[in-house]
């Protein structure tokens, strides 16, 4: 019922001053305003404040021995759980690690292969007798003549065609 006798007078004290309020400044109006709202607000006794300083220095908190243990307790646990998630994030991780460098080497060995692959085509087409013989005619080279080949151990190879044959090393007894 206050409130609204309250907001009665205000509305009253706002009707009073709107037609000398065109004339005015913004800044006028709004001291106006603000201290009409004051006067309804506060009514006939003024509103006092005191400050008042509380020095809780000399308080000493009581020491819980229960509570410290289930703190305690508290700690331990979430301290064991943490690690084992840690050692898990860490397993994950390094499992992760790994597949990356087998995948790595899985490259590696592919292009390995075909490099490999690629080696053993050219050593082919290199070794062919058909081109070597081509290459040699293209400069110059004939067959040999007969008695033009020496061996390593100074001996002349026949003329004519020779049959292949083994000597087997003679074993010396003693």
């Amino acid at each position: 019922m206050a409130a609204t006798v309250v907001a009665g007078q205000q509305i009253e004290m706002m009707g009073k001053a709107a037609p000398q309020r065109r004339t005015q400044s913004l800044a006028e109006r709004n001291r106006e305003l603000f201290d009409a709202q004051r006067k309804a607000r506060r009514g006939p006794t003024p509103e006092v404040f005191f400050a008042k300083h509380i020095d809780n220095t000399r308080l000493v908190k009581a020491d819980d021995p229960e509570r410290r243990r289930e703190m305690r307790q508290f700690s331990i646990a979430m301290g064991m759980l943490f690690l084992l998630v840690m050692v898990y994030v860490w397993q994950h991780f390094l499992a992760i690690e790994i597949g990356y460098k087998v995948e790595a080497q899985k490259t590696q060995v592919e292009q390995l292969r075909e490099e490999n692959r690629q080696l053993r085509l050219s050593q082919a087409q290199l070794t062919d007798p058909e081109r070597i013989d081509k290459i040699a005619k293209q400069l110059g080279l004939d067959a040999p003549q007969p008695g033009q080949v020496v061996r390593p151990d100074g001996s002349v190879m026949p003329a004519g065609a020779v049959l292949a044959q083994s000597n087997a090393p003679a074993l010396v007894a003693q």
